[in-house]
């Protein structure tokens, strides 16, 4: 079902003038698809992506889905033919090479569930998949659902046979009487291959020594012929969470995470899965005065006492654990100023803040509100230092997106391993690339799909003062035409939501309802 690299499925883009200094606009071309769909092929609800995450080194990826499992590739450009992993600083590659992946294994992570004192229905569905600190050879990861977070170990194991047996396969088999006795002191069964017994034997009277008398006995021999992999629940953090789980995330020190619902964060220990801390709550006395909720949490990347969190009016709240037990006071609030004259019965569901990332250096913070991206700096908290338009045409349309629920999708957002660039999904599987570096003016829209630029236009994205910074920050990727790049209609049912960007290269997994595409530049 994976798609080779194909130099045709992706035209040049011409780079679009920049300042000297910027990085040239990439151009992007067609890897791999994995669950590609064919035409008319009726999509089940339970195979649709909702969750996608690379582990820290890029070697392997995780996604999870709307039935409840996850499933795990790795990388195999990086493999050589005896199994190791090679270093890709001293590997000679060709230009065109790309981050090449195969499928691993897969399994059940939760199952659908019925909380009887609520009389609640608790679906199955990955709300998100984090990957945890690999040892001996294993891997480990979290996955949640709406109310219970799983930690698993994924390892190899050799599956061992005992052969050379003193017995004829066939007559230990039933066939005949045995040839001597045979005592199994494993609880498992043995398989029938070359000699090797697919019961445990136990005492019988059926039994004559062989031909050649007791002496011709021997020992039998215990081989190591394949190896399997095995996933295993290690443990289960459950019955912390009176709402709806929207946020996992780990911490730098290895051994602690937190979970996010509407109203509280939680901390619990990776080894502890009876305990946890709330650590963040901003549920009132009187839920009539309820006025902003939980939308999403990360922890700092280095810094283990600090984590920020987003909320449902457009604010993101960073928090230093070391000042209180319960982080209900914040150290820095970063929000952009509301323009006088431009609030609209839609302007606080637009401004709900989705999704936000940390660069991978811990300086900035990335947000995705539902009509923009925003890149905040941890250091200036006036107003977002860069704002990136996403689909600004469809401004126009927020009547018909809240008639239809569409303005209540919730859109994930990424950033490079090196900082320079930002993506997030939009709809019609189309997803967009925007340089973040002063001067930049790469803004690159792409479809999900095995020709990513047949839908790319050459629009100068305008830079303008950011109306809420009129300082520091600017606005790209603008475009106020009523349709999509190409003067298409758009399709709401198709959005891509989830994607993830390779934590060292230039290389991005989307998400496409069932269908997982991957892409390099």
């Amino acid at each position: 079902m994976n798609g080779g690299g194909s130099e045709e499925a992706a035209e040049a883009v011409t780079a679009a003038a920049a300042p000297v200094g910027a990085p040239l606009q990439l151009e992007w071309k067609f890897a791999q698809v994995f669950g590609e769909r064919t035409a008319g092929e009726e999509v089940q609800e339970v195979d649709i992506i909702s969750a996608i995450e690379f582990d820290r080194t890029g070697d392997h990826l995780a996604t999870g889905d709307r039935g409840g499992r996850v499933v795990l590739f790795e990388r195999t450009d990086t493999i050589d033919h005896g199994g190791n992993r090679r270093d890709l600083e001293r590997m000679d590659f060709p230009i065109n090479r790309h981050p090449e992946f195969r499928y691993k294994t897969e399994f059940q992570s939760h199952e659908p569930e019925f909380d009887y004192l609520k009389s609640l229905e608790i679906e199955e569905k990955i709300n998100k998949i984090k990957w945890c600190q690999s040892a001996n050879g294993a891997l480990f990861l979290l996955s949640t659902n709406d109310k219970t977070i799983k930690f698993w170990k994924v390892q190899e194991k050799k599956v061992k046979k005992i052969c050379d047996m003193n017995v004829d396969p066939a007559k230990a088999a039933g066939n005949g009487p045995l040839v001597c006795p045979s005592i199994s002191t494993s609880s498992k069964p043995y398989t029938a291959n070359g000699g090797c017994l697919d019961k445990p034997l136990g005492l019988s009277n059926d039994f004559s020594f062989p031909p050649g008398g007791a002496s011709s006995l021997h020992l039998p021999v215990l081989t190591s012929i394949e190896t399997s992999l095995v996933p295993r629940c290690r443990r289960i953090y459950a019955h912390a969470h009176d709402y709806h789980i929207n946020s996992i995330s780990n911490n730098s020190d290895g051994e602690t995470f937190i979970s996010a619902d509407d109203l509280r964060i939680n901390l619990w220990n990776l080894e502890i899965s009876n305990q946890s801390f709330n650590i963040v709550d901003v549920k009132p006395a009187n839920m009539e005065d309820l006025t902003e909720v939980i939308t999403s949490a990360e922890f700092h990347p280095t810094h283990c006492n600090m984590l920020a969190y987003s909320s449902s009016r457009g604010s993101i709240r960073l928090v230093d654990m070391r000042q209180s037990a319960l982080c209900d006071s914040h150290s820095k609030l970063f929000e952009e100023q509301e323009v006088p004259g431009s609030r609209s019965f839609f302007t606080e569901i637009i401004a709900s803040i989705s999704d936000i990332k940390f660069a991978k250096d811990g300086r900035y913070i990335l947000s995705r509100d539902y009509m923009t991206l925003k890149l905040w700096d941890i250091n200036m908290d006036s107003g977002p230092v860069s704002t990136f338009q996403v689909h600004e045409y469809l401004r126009p349309k927020l009547c018909d997106l809240y008639e239809n629920d569409s303005i209540f999708d919730k859109f994930e957002c990424c950033l490079s391993g090196d900082g320079l660039r930002v993506a997030t999904g939009s709809y019609s599987n189309l997803f967009r690339v925007f340089g973040c570096t002063d001067g930049s003016t790469e803004a690159t829209t792409l479809e999900a799909s095995k020709n990513p630029m047949r839908r790319q236009v050459q629009t100068p994205s305008r830079p303008s003062r950011s109306l809420g910074t009129l300082s520091r920050g600017f606005r790209r990727g603008a475009d106020n035409s009523g349709a999509d790049t190409n003067g298409n209609a758009f399709d709401f049912t198709t959005k891509l939501l989830h994607l993830a960007w390779h934590p060292t290269e230039n290389s991005l997994a989307c998400a496409a309802s069932n269908s997982l595409y991957m892409y390099y530049a």
